[in-house]
């Protein structure tokens, strides 16, 4: 192996090789780690969709007892508009991670 061709053809076979199985290595690592974010981005979504029907399901339990004080809807009412705070933060937050989805993923 004293022909400097060859040996230049071999070292740069082994360099292409190399680099390939790298570049593998990356490329599954990146696509692994999408997968996981977009799997914890469905949970979470899944989890707030959960919520959120949890919460209209005791609130349309709750006005379906039907109170007669005004003391009563009064706080039902606060607990409505704490509710709707709620719900907005929730989706406020939802709207940034679903952003950082987004331009992460572009």
């Amino acid at each position: 192996m004293s022909n400097p061709f060859v040996q230049a053809f071999f070292l740069g076979r082994a360099v292409a090789e190399v680099i390939n199985e790298r570049l593998e290595v990356a490329i599954t690592d990146a696509l692994s780690d999408l997968g996981k974010f977009d799997a914890e981005a469905r949970e979470q979504m899944r989890q707030f969709t959960q919520e959120v029907i949890e919460r209209s399901n005791r609130a349309a339990e709750a006005a379906g007892q039907g109170t007669s004080t005004a003391d009563s809807s009064s706080s039902d009412a606060v607990d409505l508009q704490a509710t709707i705070d709620e719900l907005r933060a929730e989706i406020a937050l939802l709207r940034n991670e679903l952003q950082r989805y987004r331009s992460s993923s572009v």
